[in-house]
């Protein structure tokens, strides 16, 4: 069981003309998981799925990718393996486990999320209105060539599947007992993760209505734009083991 999520697309490069990067990366790895021997050992799921997803690149594009990790098919996953009986997080995503809280966040996350709240604030002050800003992000713009820069730490610093080597020790497993655990795996995309996705929903309600921007308690490099019902894509799977 896998929830992936595809990492949003910071330049305007494309390995398909049909999808983005990060949809792209995603579904590889799904088709990858599918397939993958069920006794696949997480080590194993590194190496195969870097494998799998490399092959999907041009040959002369493989230095370029070296250079420029912002360009690669980059996505995140948080995986159970029954027959391991461990929960796998390669990537920024999340679960609760038995009621307790897991992440692996990239490191320079919240630090770019509060660079993001902090020209908001500027803006706002000079004039900005708050829907001028969900519908235009420039104080997002304004991290953006950082965001870029911390792109270089890409499965160096912190995990990614992006068809480049995946550092081991930035890959965090969980293993459970034997005893019966209630699972929960889920994206990014909710900012307060709750063990039904009912609540979940109702936190992500609330975090819109008070707080739009993401500048306040909650802080992210995205707001919520008044077209859409989120700030990012997400997914929610709970089950029981």
């Amino acid at each position: 069981m896998a929830v992936i999520d595809g990492s949003t697309s910071k330049t305007s490069y494309r390995h398909s003309l049909l999808r983005t990067n990060g949809r792209y990366a995603m579904q590889l790895t799904a088709r990858y998981i599918n397939r993958m021997p069920k006794a696949t050992t997480c080590e194993q799921f590194l190496t195969g799925v870097t494998a799998y997803i490399r092959k999907h690149y041009r040959k002369s594009m493989l230095q370029r990718l070296a250079e420029h990790p912002e360009e690669r098919l980059t996505c995140s996953a948080v995986i159970f393996s029954r027959v391991s009986r461990e929960v796998w997080l390669v990537g920024d995503c999340q679960c609760l486990i038995g009621g307790e809280y897991y992440d692996n966040p990239k490191p320079y996350e919240a630090e770019l999320a509060a660079m993001r709240a902090e020209e908001a604030k500027r803006q706002m002050a000079e004039g900005k209105t708050q829907d001028e800003l969900l519908r235009n992000d420039t104080a997002r713009s304004v991290i953006i060539p950082r965001m870029l820069e911390t792109m270089h730490q890409q499965n160096v610093a912190y995990s990614v599947i992006d068809g480049f080597h995946i550092p081991r020790e930035h890959v965090r497993i969980v293993t459970l007992d034997f005893r019966p655990w209630q699972l929960v795996l889920a994206s990014d995309g909710y900012p307060f993760l709750c063990p039904t996705l009912a609540e979940s929903e109702s936190r992500l309600r609330q975090q819109r209505e008070n707080d739009p921007l993401n500048i306040g308690e909650f802080q992210a490099t995205k707001g919520f734009h008044p077209d859409q019902n989120s700030f990012d894509d997400r997914s929610y799977i709970r089950l029981s083991v």
